[in-house]
């Protein structure tokens, strides 16, 4: 009676094909929008660089000025 049972194999799909088709989903900015991205991680960036200059000076002037007392 069990052999009457036929099993049946469930198809796995490939690991490509799920990542063809989550490829697939993925929507791509446009052209203005990595440019304004790109212009506004440059510009913090810089920012962000000049801040912690300006901080190091400032440490850096209160410790020469801590040894020399």
């Amino acid at each position: 009676m069990a052999d009457s049972v036929k099993k049946e194999k469930t198809s796995k799909p490939s690991f490509f094909k799920g990542v063809k088709a989550e490829y697939k989903k993925i929507i791509w900015p446009d052209k203005d929008a990595v440019l304004k991205q790109s212009v506004a991680v440059v510009c913090i960036s810089v920012v962000l660089g000049a801040v912690i200059a300006v901080l190091d000076f400032i440490m850096q002037y209160g410790i020469d000025f801590l040894i020399s007392l």
